[in-house]
C-alpha cells in the first residue's frame, strides 16, 4: 500500500497505529486525521490513499452517517473501521454499511497486519472469535442511510453543521460560501432526506449515531 489514514481522535493511539503499520508497511506513508471534516479533507488531497482505518467515535463522524458519506464521496478507498465497540450488532451493521473489515483497538500488531493483509486482497475482515457471533448474512441499509447516501459532499457537511445548532448565516461563515448557497443546500437536504424542516434532518443524521464505550462509565 501507497497511502493509508489513520482517522481517530486519540492521538495516542494514532501514534501506537502509526507505529504498527510502519513496521507492516515500511514503504506506506502514513496520514493521520483527528476527526471527519479532516479525514475529508486528507483523502481529498492524497487520492493516492488506499485505505482508512476509521474510527466510528469521531468529532463529526455520527456513527454509522460518517462511515456512508466517505462511502459514497471516496468509493475507492477500502475502509477498515478500528473500535473499542465489539458490540456485535454495532459490526454487523457497519459491514452492511460498506466497511471492508472490523478490528478491535485491542487487537495485536500481528492481528492488525492479518486484518490489513486481508482487506488489501479485497477480501473482508472480522477477527475469527467475533465472526462465530454473526449470521454472515448482509443486509440492506435502512432507507435513512440510503438517503444520506444520496447527498453531495458539501450537502453532507452542511447537514452535519445544521445537526449542530447552526443558522445559515453561521454555516456561511463557517464554510466561506454565501448564505443563498447554504439555503439551496438546506433545501435540496429536506428533499432528499425526506423530511420537512431542519429539526428532523438533524435528526435523521443522529438515527445512525452510536454509543461510544470509551465514554460509558459504568454507574457509580
Amino acid at each position: 500500500m501507497e497511502q493509508i489514514l489513520i482517522a481517530d481522535d486519540h492521538p495516542l493511539f494514532r501514534t501506537a497505529l502509526r507505529g504498527s503499520l510502519q513496521q507492516i508497511y515500511p514503504q506506506a506513508g502514513i496520514l493521520e486525521a483527528a476527526d471527519m471534516p479532516q479525514t475529508r479533507e486528507v483523502l481529498e488531497q492524497h487520492r493516492d490513499c488506499e485505505l482508512v482505518l476509521l474510527d466510528l467515535h469521531m468529532p463529526g463522524s455520527y456513527g454509522f452517517a460518517g462511515l456512508v458519506s466517505l462511502r459514497n464521496q471516496f468509493p475507492a478507498v477500502a475502509t477498515l473501521i478500528i473500535s473499542a465497540n465489539e458490540n456485535t450488532q454495532t459490526i454487523q451493521q457497519a459491514l452492511d454499511f460498506g466497511a471492508q473489515g472490523y478490528v478491535s483497538k485491542r487487537s495485536t500488531p500481528e492481528e492488525i497486519a492479518t486484518a490489513l493483509q486481508a482487506v488489501s486482497r479485497g477480501q473482508l475482515w472480522i477477527p475469527p472469535a467475533i465472526a462465530r457471533q454473526l449470521d454472515g448474512s448482509r443486509t440492506a441499509p435502512p432507507s435513512i442511510a440510503q438517503r444520506l447516501a444520496l447527498l453531495t459532499p458539501q450537502q453532507h457537511r452542511v447537514l452535519e453543521l445544521v445537526a449542530e445548532g447552526l443558522l445559515n448565516k453561521q454555516i456561511a461563515d463557517r464554510l466561506s460560501i454565501q448564505e443563498r448557497t447554504i439555503k439551496a443546500h438546506v433545501s435540496a437536504i429536506l428533499e432528499k432526506l425526506e423530511v420537512r424542516n431542519r429539526t428532523q434532518a438533524g435528526m435523521a443524521l443522529r438515527q445512525l449515531d452510536i454509543g461510544d464505550p470509551d465514554q460509558q462509565h459504568p454507574a457509580a
